[in-house]
């Protein structure tokens, strides 16, 4: 696997692979320090975060990655409405109450539709000492290439079902001339994984990007009403929520923000070393005054 990228979904890692309450499939490192809780987007999956995982826990933290329900390895139901923000962040919720239990504070860091189902899970009352926003947004994709595929892909798949949406996904790649540069490696781990998410996962994970409103008011006052610090952060290329509308965020969250050199939507496998001199100067500022 020597032609595998510096970083990526296959990147090595200390951690190991537990259940958490709920059946929350994770990758935990070992750690008495204050948890990282980090969630994936969609189709995404834990492995999504595996080049930070040893840092994170080298510097004192207890890095956990999941699966979101419907994802990888994770179970989920077949109810599409389950996999809205407001269903998932409930779940979420309940999980970062059980990870405080015994007095540990819990980051919570969610990437891209992660991060609408985080900041649900902390207006729903999930007890975080930090809220980290990565490549995410106020609400809603916007219009662009992602939401279109996701528009197109809708009917494909309930029509066809899951295979067919791959097959479909397929012949886009063999266009695609990144796709065709990566190692095979790469390439059966990106198929394999689209097969895991169940079909409910997909349909109701695209319905909420489509339809989740601007909850940035709300979630400002939950934050300053508890004190809580938060970060909005992305890649200086991000192509799905603009960094100018990340920015704007931050600016009415009263949170820091980051612009991630050498990094688009995917900042964790694009630029690992560069978010991570970001995150842990301002996880260490939170815990310092927390």
């Amino acid at each position: 696997m020597s032609d595998l990228p510096v970083h990526s979904q296959l990147s090595s890692h200390r951690a190991v692979q537990v259940e958490l309450p709920g059946r929350y499939a994770a990758l935990r490192s070992t750690g008495e320090g204050p948890v990282v809780l980090m969630v994936p987007g969609y189709t995404g999956s834990k492995e999504d975060f595996a080049p930070l995982l040893d840092p994170i826990s080298d510097a004192g933290y207890q890095a956990v990655a999941i699966d979101l329900p419907g994802q990888m390895d994770t179970p989920g139901p077949d109810d599409e409405s389950a996999y809205l923000p407001t269903a998932l962040g409930t779940g979420l919720a309940e999980l970062v109450e059980k990870l405080a239990s015994d007095g540990r504070p819990v980051l919570l860091l969610g990437h891209s539709y992660g991060g609408l189902i985080a900041r649900r899970a902390v207006l729903a009352g999930a007890p975080v000492a930090g809220l980290t926003l990565l490549c995410s947004g106020p609400g809603e994709l916007p219009q662009g290439t992602r939401r279109q595929a996701l528009e197109l892909g809708d009917p494909l798949l309930r029509k066809h079902g899951l295979e067919a949406a791959h097959q479909a996904q397929e012949a886009l790649n063999r266009g695609n001339p990144r796709w065709q540069e990566m190692p095979e490696p790469m390439r059966e781990f990106f198929r394999a994984r689209f097969l895991r998410n169940s079909e409910a996962a997909l349909l109701g994970m695209a319905r909420g990007l489509r339809t989740e409103p601007d909850l940035v008011a709300d979630l400002s006052r939950k934050l300053r009403g508890s004190s809580t610090g938060c970060l909005v952060a992305c890649g200086m290329a991000d192509d799905t929520w603009p960094p100018a509308v990340q920015r704007d965020m931050a600016d009415r969250l009263e949170a820091d923000y980051a612009a991630i050199p050498g990094a688009g939507h995917s900042p964790a496998v694009e630029a690992p070393e560069a978010l991570l001199d970001v995150l842990l100067p301002t996880w260490n500022t939170w815990m310092t005054y927390a």
